[in-house]
């Protein structure tokens, strides 16, 4: 059995604890591989190593910060199959689906090349008689990144990318379900010339978070997650004194209004609510349509859609839209959530549950689910489902549509199909969610822009990537100078009397 171990000080270390986790294969539910959990201990050297290798690295200017930076983009290119190949073997993604995955974590990457720019302070000449004023943007030391199984690449760069960039050590410690990924990433990025020490990938499970959590050493964290969670790590981060941006959990919703599109937007519906086998923080998993006679031409539509997908392994080729879904009990609670949906009274156009695929019938497969008639007090709309299905709620007006959205307790990601400009510009005016698209169904920003939601899926002020990522892994020194009369009056020819 493979074991996995710890990347520390630029090399790759066997666990010490004895304890490990499985780690299966999604689409055969055998374990392929098992995963050491860190002790304090090791967590302890890993950040005496990072702490040790920081003051050297801030102190490289950032434009060859940004070299290295660039050499790990390229890197990142020319591992592109590899590196994807982790992810689908590791999560159960589809391959097209894994590269995206790692592609939208380059992309911050690259931005991260400019980082110069992002690091700029700000300068005021005279700002009192003979006083100049100015600020610098400085790192803050060792930080650390606690990242989901959903995104084994992109959300790891999204967090080592600016924190190395703006001249921290990171240390990172991945979903113990997901680890490879991440340690191939640290190899790249010691091959593409970042110093050892500055990135620490240490695996592990609430003992590691806990520690990451309580160490003086440690200045912020960030963390993508389930709310809970978010909710827990934001609490204890802030109680120690650290920064902390966490994000929790999401119920997307599209809004499709009567002069929609109705074949773009069921497209657009498929995509986001079953891609990724909707084990996505950006997933719409529930699509309200305003007016019956919308929410019939929408279900009629959905159906044939729907019925053509494609589940199965990523081995299995290019045309499997969704693989399985992580975990055998994400399987079964996902089905339990379909179970609660129909005894409490949702249409269930489409069933997914049961769906075995041949020589994968110990998979861990949810075939796509779609119900109608779904009410806001019902499990399968308060609950994140995290999985293939999409629940349709009615609503007769525009205003009821929106204040559905409003309403719900999660913030992250939203969207409206209209052809009407004066719709759309008042639903993105008036709604209380941090991304919204407009006929877009994920409305993920680009990298120069910044990730975040509203609400209860994120606490902390600052959001991931983008500016706002590096005002996060910075702190702002404010400097006020001036200086006396001196030299410039005049060079002394004779020596100066002794005082």
């Amino acid at each position: 059995m493979k074991e996995i171990g710890h990347w520390i000080n630029g090399k790759l270390v066997p666990g010490t604890s004895g304890r490990f986790t499985d780690i299966y294969n999604p689409a055969t539910g055998e374990v392929q591989a098992r995963v050491a959990l860190a002790t304090l201990d090791e967590l302890n050297a890993a950040i005496e190593g990072a702490a040790a290798a920081q003051p050297k690295w801030a102190a490289t200017n950032p434009q060859r910060r940004a070299r290295v930076m660039m050499k790990f983009g390229d890197l990142i290119n020319q591992h592109m199959d590899e590196l994807a190949e982790l992810v689908a073997v590791e999560h159960g993604k589809t391959l097209p689906d894994a590269k995206g995955d790692v592609q939208r974590g380059l992309e911050v990457i690259e931005v991260c090349m400019g980082a110069p720019t992002l690091l700029k302070g700000e300068f005021t000449d005279s700002a009192g008689p003979g006083i100049d004023l100015y600020s610098m943007r400085q790192p803050l030391g060792v930080v650390a990144g606690i990242t989901p199984f959903n995104f084994p690449a992109m959300i790891p760069l999204w967090k080592m990318g600016p924190a190395l960039s703006a001249g921290n050590a990171m240390i990172l410690k991945p979903s113990e379900r997901v680890p490879s990924t991440s340690l191939k990433l640290a190899e790249l990025a010691k091959e593409a010339g970042l110093p050892d020490g500055v990135l620490q990938v240490v695996n592990g499970d609430k003992l590691v978070v806990d520690g990451i959590l309580d160490h003086e050493v440690i200045q912020a964290v960030g963390f993508v997650g389930s709310t809970p969670i978010a909710q827990y790590i934001y609490g204890r981060a802030a109680t120690n004194g650290k920064r902390a941006q966490c994000f929790g959990g999401a119920k997307n919703h599209m809004i499709i209004m009567p002069d929609a599109d109705i074949d773009k937007a069921a497209d657009a519906l498929v995509g986001a609510g079953f891609g990724a086998a909707g084990e996505r923080c950006m997933a719409v998993s529930v699509a309200v349509p305003v007016g019956d006679a919308t929410a019939d031409a929408l279900i009629d539509a959905l159906i044939p859609k729907i019925e053509k997908l494609k589940v199965g392994p990523y081995t299995g080729g290019n045309d499997i839209d969704f693989g399985p879904v992580i975990t055998a009990q994400a399987r079964d609670r996902i089905n339990g959530l379909i179970g609660s949906g129909v005894e409490q009274g949702a249409k269930l156009v489409l069933d997914g549950r049961g769906i075995k695929i041949q020589g994968y019938e110990n998979g861990f497969f949810v075939g796509p689910t779609l119900f109608d008639n779904v009410t806001r007090d019902m499990d399968i709309y308060k609950q994140e489902i995290f999985g293939p299905v999409l629940s349709t709620v009615r609503a007769k007006t525009y205003e009821d549509a929106l204040n559905l959205v409003i309403d719900n307790e999660y913030g992250n990601g939203t969207a409206i199909y209209t052809a009407d400009g004066d719709t759309a510009r008042d639903f993105a005016s008036r709604v209380n969610v941090g991304m919204v698209g407009i006929n877009f169904p994920i409305p993920v920003p680009l990298s120069y822009y910044t990730f975040g939601g509203w609400k209860k899926s994120a606490f902390g002020d600052l959001n991931q990537y983008g500016p706002d990522a590096f005002r996060f892994y910075t702190k702002t020194k404010t400097v006020t100078a001036r200086w006396f009369s001196g030299i410039k009056d005049g060079a002394a020819l004779n020596f100066k009397a002794l005082d």
